[in-house]
């Protein structure tokens, strides 16, 4: 199995709305991802709650059956899709892969 787990941190402002707005759309938009390609085992988006620390806004957890469900995930066109809005409402982005 392979872990899959991105964090990001997103701008006060971009494409013309605020970090809640686009936070909630990038959760909408990972969310239909979730099923996208055999081999997806789990697989959650988070945003950061009230409250609670965090040092980031959206997470990202998923775990795959292998490498190659991962590159068949990371290649798939609705996941390519998210990545022109992600780079322009991101500040930064961190990333884990790890076996278990």
């Amino acid at each position: 199995m392979l872990k899959h787990i991105v964090m990001w941190k997103l701008k006060d402002h971009a494409a013309g709305a605020d970090r809640a707005a686009n936070a909630r759309e990038m959760k909408r938009r990972l969310d239909a991802c979730a099923t996208i390609v055999p081999g997806i085992l789990a697989f959650e988006v988070i945003l950061a709650q009230p409250g609670h620390e965090a040092t980031c806004d959206v997470l990202l957890y998923s775990v795959f059956e292998d490498a190659a469900a991962l590159a068949a995930y990371a290649a798939h066109p609705t996941h390519q899709e998210l990545v022109p809005f992600f780079k322009a409402v991101r500040d930064g982005r961190e990333c884990m892969d790890y076996t278990v």
